[in-house]
């Protein structure tokens, strides 16, 4: 497939923690390695490297500030004590025409949508017993902060424009092939 054209997409990956997002890229990544059509994005943390989940660039809360000062980010949040940034290296990676594919929080769909001609956003959904079990299983919350992230993914819905809901309830292998083929349709 070549889908190369004057502008790539940008795909929004977006769903509440513990709904499997970073499990669902990494696969996709591994699916998608030797496609000239994909670029996934690692972003910016402040967060040590070794703190578990998804691979990301880790930086100081200074380091962050220096590049969000410098405009080294498109877009860019805090959520839970930390900093996310997304490198506006991916300005030229969709001037290629390629599909740009980045985990973002929920808030920053509409700023994302004004930046950008082509938006596509991929909500990720489970059960809510299955993200339960997950975020109990992870063991980094406490029971307030669970019951929190579950009141919010339930109370959160996600319409409009170029938006695929996707529930991640299946197998690991069985869900990161469909969730691979949405990227390459």
């Amino acid at each position: 497939m070549n889908s190369r054209s004057n502008t790539g997409t940008l795909w929004l990956v977006v769903g509440p923690s513990g709904a499997g997002k970073d499990s669902l890229l990494d696969g996709a990544k591994a699916a998608l390695l030797d496609s000239p059509d994909h670029y996934f994005v690692r972003r910016d943390i402040t967060r040590p490297a070794d703190a578990g989940g998804e691979d990301h660039n880790p930086v100081s809360v200074a380091e962050f500030e220096a590049t969000q000062k410098e405009g080294g980010y498109c877009l860019s949040w805090e959520a839970h004590d930390l900093r996310y940034g997304i490198p506006k290296a991916i300005e030229a990676e969709l001037s290629a025409g390629r599909h740009v594919i980045v985990n973002v929080s929920r808030a920053l769909i509409d700023t994302a949508r004004e930046m950008f001609p082509d938006v596509r956003v991929v909500n990720i959904t489970v059960p809510r017993a299955v993200l339960e079990s997950r975020l109990r299983g992870r063991g980094r919350e406490s029971e307030a902060d669970i019951q929190k992230r579950l009141e919010r993914a339930e109370a959160f819905t996600l319409e409009g424009p170029g938006v695929i809901t996707f529930i991640n309830d299946r197998p690991l292998e069985e869900s990161i092939a469909a969730f691979t083929a949405i990227f390459t349709q």
